[in-house]
């Protein structure tokens, strides 16, 4: 039997079970799913970094922002409280539209 020590959506062990397949699974503790979700977003980051399509883009994009959405939750917050920190980083700062790459500064 394979073993895989990652963390997985919420729906996959009723999905395994429904192909009648045995599997074994743990619920974590507090600081281990924190540490899970760092690595479940550097995995989709590299995902997203590989994608060869604008579709499969947009698919790592959406793993990638439900991870967000969990780690928001797991600090006490929210992803709509995470969005409006970035709109506010925005205004103050403004986006990446530009495509400004900054070269050097002088001392």
């Amino acid at each position: 039997m394979p073993v895989y020590n990652k963390l997985i959506r919420d729906q996959i062990p009723e999905m395994i079970a429904s192909t009648g397949k045995q599997y074994s699974t743990r619920i974590l503790k507090n600081q281990e799913y924190i540490s899970e979700l760092r690595k479940k977003s550097r995995e989709e980051l590299e995902e997203y970094m590989n994608a060869d399509s604008n579709e499969a883009a947009i698919e790592e994009l959406a793993d990638l922002l439900e991870v967000i959405s969990s780690l928001a939750k797991v600090h006490g917050s929210s992803i709509e409280e995470v969005e409006k920190v970035r709109n506010e980083k925005f205004k103050e700062r403004g986006g990446f539209d530009k495509r400004i790459l900054l070269v050097e500064v002088e001392d």
